[in-house]
C-alpha cells in the first residue's frame, strides 16, 4: 500500500521530510534512474511495508527525486488526480502537467 500513511493516497503531513507527494507511474527507465541515484525502488522493504517496485505500478514518490528524474530525461508519468498538492511546492505544477497522464489499461508503452 502506497503513501506515507500507507493508506495507498499521497497524503502527507509535516513529517514527511521527503515529501512522497506525486503519484507516479513507474516506468523501468524511471525505476533504473532512482536506483541511479541511490533510490532503490525495486527491491523490497518488508520493515517499511514497501513491497518494491515494477514498471506500471503507481507509487507516491517523493517530490525531489522525482524533479531529479525529470532534470535527467527520466521522469514517471504523475496521475495528477492522486498527487497530493503539495507537491507544487518542489515541483511546478506546468512541470507536472507535462507528464500527466490517468492510469492507463494497458501499461506496455510505460515500459521502457
Amino acid at each position: 500500500m502506497t503513501g506515507w500513511y500507507r493508506d495507498g493516497c499521497c497524503n502527507t503531513d509535516a513529517s514527511d521530510v521527503g515529501s512522497h507527494t506525486i503519484c507516479a507511474v513507474v516506468s523501468r527507465e524511471f525505476l533504473d534512474h532512482q536506483a541511479s541515484i541511490g533510490n532503490n525502488l525495486g527491491t523490497p522493504a518488508p520493515q517499511f511495508g514497501f513491497p518494491g517496485l515494477n514498471p506500471g505500478d503507481r507509487w507516491c514518490v517523493t517530490a525531489a527525486n522525482w524533479l531529479r528524474a525529470h532534470m535527467d530525461g527520466a521522469a514517471a508519468a504523475v496521475v495528477l488526480a492522486s498527487t497530493h498538492e503539495r507537491a507544487i511546492d518542489i515541483v511546478p505544477l506546468e512541470i507536472l502537467r507535462q507528464y500527466a497522464v490517468d492510469v492507463p489499461m494497458d501499461i506496455t508503452d510505460l515500459d521502457h
